[in-house]
């Protein structure tokens, strides 16, 4: 079983069972290819740079609703403000989760994982946005809900793929709860 994260002299420190350290993976690569732009680099090197959408492409919100959770509107109310910001930002966003997946991907790697307090962070983000695509899956929308999956995670039936994904929801949630009260722990101590 999972060790929790802990704060250390060294870093903050975890450790997965081989195949919970795969399951993470699998997660952490699907959430990345869920992100990946369906269309290619930028032509215009400037926009490029700055992490823009081509200027003369079309912005369009995402048709999933996981990678609508995950690059949400910035602007509600007027969708010509809304994609008009997405057409400005999502392309940096995306490869700025993108990264954050990719790096988490390498360190659970490693076991027992050692974290740097920018490795922590990433790890962090990482976890969110994959509780984020499962939230969306799983229809969480209230505190209701994730009670209600809590409860069949805690039946420990797993006879279908709802109460699976309520376990697996569960074990992310617990790892980056433990994740959090580490860089909690590490940042009092550093005060």
């Amino acid at each position: 079983m999972a060790k929790p994260f802990k704060s250390t002299r060294r870093g903050i420190t975890g450790a997965l069972e081989p195949g919970e350290a795969r399951l993470l993976g699998a997660l952490l690569d699907d959430v990345i290819s869920m992100l990946e732009p369906e269309t290619g680099p930028s032509e215009d090197p400037l926009a490029a740079l700055v992490g823009m959408s081509d200027v003369d492409a079309e912005a369009t919100a995402p048709d999933d609703s996981a990678v609508r959770r995950l690059l949400p509107d910035a602007v509600r109310g007027d969708d010509d403000e809304a994609l008009a910001f997405r057409r400005l930002t999502e392309r940096s966003l995306r490869e700025q989760k993108i990264g954050a997946l990719r790096g988490s991907a390498l360190m659970i790697e490693s076991n027992p994982m050692t974290l740097n307090d920018e490795q922590a962070r990433l790890m962090a983000q990482a976890l969110n946005d994959v509780r984020l695509v499962l939230a969306d899956r799983l229809s969480i929308e209230t505190e209701e809900d994730a009670e209600r999956l809590h409860d069949i995670a805690d039946s420990k039936d797993v006879d279908n793929v709802e109460s699976y994904l309520a376990l697996v929801y569960n074990f992310i949630t617990w790892l980056q709860e433990s994740l959090v009260q580490a860089m909690l722990k590490a940042s009092k101590l550093q005060r």
